[in-house]
């Protein structure tokens, strides 16, 4: 995003599946007048389509969105928009205070991340720093952890079958559900049955634990 050297608003975009996040976030934005939202999304195809049409100056989305096949969320959707939409500065929305995923998200170029939890203190706040060409730093999270004790990863590793295995490896490589069906020529109810058992196995309860817990654990490098 090139500076700026007049007084026309910057144009932000938000992403998130919840209306009232989206209805406040709008208001937070708008409510210094140098943001301008044009256009709000609920789920990641939207996103893409809003981004091409509109190519605004900021992004503001939720890290955890509705997806498909074909952008997904999390980290392969925000890989997607900053590889795509590089005029773009993308500020990231969450409740991960896990600092792996967080790193992460900076490696790959993100403007800021917002502990959603402090979206009233932070927002202006980011915006600020993005519109002026800064990054943004969040007040840093208690970093958290999946893992527990080291010498347990192993053991629950081992319990996975090959096919869980499989269907992890794939997961943790960016598939979706439907993705992993195509290409193991299974049903999406097996695979998705697998990916349960797997994650029962490893004792993480949501798909953003289960990746946490593989990039921890550097199960697949």
């Amino acid at each position: 995003m090139s500076p700026r050297f007049n007084s026309s608003p910057f144009n932000v975009v938000i992403a998130d599946d919840h209306p009232i996040v989206l209805l406040g976030v709008g208001e937070l934005v708008q409510r210094s007048g140098r943001y301008r939202v044009v256009a709000q999304a609920g789920n990641s195809t939207a996103l893409i389509e809003l981004l091409d049409a509109h190519r605004p100056d900021v992004l503001i989305t939720d890290f955890n969105m509705p997806g498909d096949s074909t952008y997904g969320d999390g980290l392969k959707l925000i890989e997607y928009v900053l590889r795509h939409f590089p005029g773009t500065q993308v500020l990231v929305l969450t409740m991960i205070s896990n600092s792996l995923i967080l790193s992460k998200l900076h490696e790959l170029g993100v403007a800021g991340v917002i502990q959603k939890n402090h979206l009233h203190d932070e927002i202006e706040k980011a915006l600020s720093a993005v519109c002026g060409q800064r990054r943004y730093h969040s007040p840093a999270a208690e970093p958290t952890s999946v893992l527990g004790r080291r010498d347990h990863v192993g053991a629950r590793f081992e319990q996975l079958s090959p096919r869980e295995l499989e269907v992890v490896r794939l997961f943790v490589g960016g598939l979706t559900v439907s993705d992993i069906a195509k290409t193991l020529s299974r049903s999406n109810k097996t695979v998705s049955a697998q990916k349960i058992s797997a994650m029962r196995k490893l004792e993480v309860e949501t798909d953003q634990a289960l990746l946490t817990y593989c990039i921890e654990a550097r199960l697949f490098q």
